[in-house]
């Protein structure tokens, strides 16, 4: 469940930059464009439309899609400083529950399902155990995109 929620946080975080990337291409010189551009809080995208491909150069061959480590591990690294409190480059337990509680939180919104909060502590505690591979205490930015990946990354 978890990994579905992170396949679909990742689909949605590509979609607006696969538009924009569409929407440079294409666009007048009239409309200036930014030199940096900003980075969306969260992705926003015109109702009812769909994110177009990016135009391919004629003879050019297709990128392959990114695989679904590559978005998880794309995830991490924008959100990991977020919740690295003490900016060591490792969460300690508190840190990495407090990002597991989060995407728990989202799951059960998005699903509707609850769970008493003793149970979900114990599941981040579990998550966090699992997730800290070497037992330092700490889990690594690779550690968390292997156990975000299922063990595959």
């Amino acid at each position: 469940m978890l990994r579905t929620l992170l396949c679909t946080a990742a689909m949605a975080i590509t979609a607006p930059a696969m538009a924009q990337a569409t929407m440079e291409q294409g666009s007048s010189p009239a409309a200036p464009q930014s030199a940096t551009p900003a980075a969306p809080t969260a992705p926003a995208q015109p109702q009812g439309s769909t994110p177009a491909a990016p135009a391919q150069p004629q003879g050019a061959t297709p990128a392959a899609p990114a695989s679904p480590a590559n978005s998880i591990a794309s995830i991490v690294d924008a959100e990991f400083p977020a919740y690295d409190v003490n900016k060591d480059g490792q969460l300690d337990q508190s840190e990495f529950s407090r990002w597991m509680l989060a995407l728990k939180d989202q799951e059960m919104k998005s699903t509707g399902n609850t769970l008493p909060a003793d149970q979900v502590t114990a599941w981040a505690n579990g998550a966090f155990t699992s997730a800290d591979k070497d037992k330092s205490a700490n889990v690594s930015k690779p550690e968390l995109i292997s156990y975000l990946s299922g063990g595959a990354a």
